[in-house]
């Protein structure tokens, strides 16, 4: 398959200002960070997103947030996808996870949702696992019926240190896997905490 002209690097979450600073949104967090840290806002929006276009690593990237809500997130970014014929395996999504421990980050590549339903309805979306992942680990509540509650919570203010932090990293995983591939950044960030 001939190379992308176009990157994606996708963070889901949840749109709505009851759904800031929830667990569920640190991906969005996490490319809202790489965005401004190159000096860029999501001032525009297509395609069910909030999204800005950026050079990047002498690399045209599209920085994007779903608006859909996060169990119909695929549909936006298949939607970029197509229309700017980008390889489902220059796709980056960025996505909270609770098999990881709180604050640790873990780069991969196609691999299953893992139960997460924003990186299924990606997979679904695409037809395609093949794309490369940034999790970050927002820790298990321990049971079942807690799930929803703590992904929809927000951060206690012990975690926001630890939550800046992992923020950072996954912004610079991001950078790492447009420089230098997804294979050096997993030997780079796939750490334990």
């Amino acid at each position: 398959m001939p190379v992308s002209k176009f990157k994606i690097i996708a963070g889901l979450g949840n749109p709505g200002d009851k759904y800031v600073q929830t667990r569920h949104n640190i991906g969005f967090c996490a490319v809202e960070a790489l965005a401004s840290k190159n000096g860029l806002q999501f001032d525009k929006k297509r395609f069910d997103a909030q999204y800005v276009k950026a050079r990047l690593c002498n690399q045209n990237v599209f920085f994007i947030k779903p608006m859909t809500y996060m169990n119909l997130s695929g549909h936006s970014i298949q939607k970029f996808a197509a229309y700017y014929q980008v390889n489902v395996s220059e796709i980056i999504i960025v996505h909270d996870d609770m098999d990881l421990e709180f604050g640790q980050i873990k780069v991969v590549k196609s691999r299953g949702h893992g139960g997460h339903n924003g990186v299924r309805s990606v997979i679904n979306a695409l037809g395609d696992k093949d794309f490369i992942r940034v999790r970050l680990g927002v820790g298990h509540p321990g049971t079942e019926n807690k799930v929803t509650g703590h992904v929809l919570g927000k951060f206690t203010p012990d975690e926001i240190d630890s939550v800046n932090d992992l923020i950072e990293k996954a912004s610079d995983a991001c950078f790492h896997i447009l420089e230098h591939g997804p294979s050096s950044a997993m030997n780079l960030f796939n750490t334990k905490s």
